[in-house]
């Protein structure tokens, strides 16, 4: 067992590095940081930069802060602090030894971090996952896009299972292996990579609006002179800034 977590970590690694090389991640954060600097209007201080990265540590990670939706960003929030209760618990009990393997509270805090896990995946997938329907699409398609969340609903409730039938090397326990190896081993083919990008994507977004680089986007509104006299804004011209509530007059039906 401690083998294979070995070679769990080291496919989440290599499979993360090689999804950095084939999207370009790496070297598109990069040109975009150096954009950001010739637009900034502002140079931050090293406290400045500090501060924004404790605002994005707190409200983007530990808080999931970018979902306005509550019940979506609960249910994300039991998903990423069960998976990391439940991995970390798993870890512990492998490597520690058989004093950590009989430690009640390391089992208690095991079980815990699973049925976190597997709540927030099904209440994910049953009642938040995006309208397939809209989409024109039939609610049974499954695609490699979805193979995060199942493979973290599988892991979790497999573990449950297991655990519940009194543990061993029987169908349970070869269902949540393969569950897992289908978590750690397909993040190539997963957003499990988009966990580690998603902190320091948070923090260059923060960072572009204290600066002035406004994410290299066009900062002028509607109101401005210099926009109001372009030739494609001529019906709006006399137009009241506020327009009424637009798309959000009807509550959307899916995130």
């Amino acid at each position: 067992m401690q083998v294979f977590v070995i070679v769990m970590i080291a496919l989440v690694i290599i499979m993360t590095v090689v999804d950095m090389i084939h999207k370009k991640s790496a070297k598109f954060f990069y040109a975009n940081a150096e954009k950001s600097k010739a637009n900034a209007t502002k140079e931050l201080s090293t406290g400045d930069k500090v501060g924004i990265a404790v605002s994005t540590v707190v409200e983007d990670v530990v808080l999931s802060g970018e979902f306005c939706n509550f019940k979506r960003r609960l249910a994300h929030l039991l998903t990423m602090y069960g998976f990391i209760l439940f991995n970390a618990m798993t870890a512990i009990i492998i490597f520690g030894g058989a004093e950590a393997a009989a430690n009640s509270l390391f089992a208690t805090l095991w079980h815990l971090g699973a049925v976190m896990l597997a709540a927030g995946g099904w209440w994910f997938w049953l009642f938040i996952r995006v309208d397939v329907a809209a989409e024109g699409n039939k609610w049974y398609n499954i695609s490699t896009m979805d193979m995060f969340s199942i493979s973290l609903i599988a892991t979790s409730t497999f573990a449950l299972i297991w655990s519940y039938v009194g543990g061993g090397t029987g169908a349970t326990f070869i269902l949540f292996i393969l569950s897992a190896v289908s978590l750690f081993g397909g993040v190539l083919w997963s957003k499990f990579a988009h966990m580690f990008f998603k902190p320091f994507a948070a923090y260059d977004k923060r960072t572009t609006k204290a600066d002035g680089s406004a994410m290299n986007l066009p900062t002028i509104t509607r109101d401005d002179p210099e926009q109001r006299a372009r030739h494609s804004m001529e019906l709006l011209v006399d137009a009241p800034m506020d327009m009424g509530l637009g798309i959000k007059r009807e509550a959307p039906k899916h995130y």
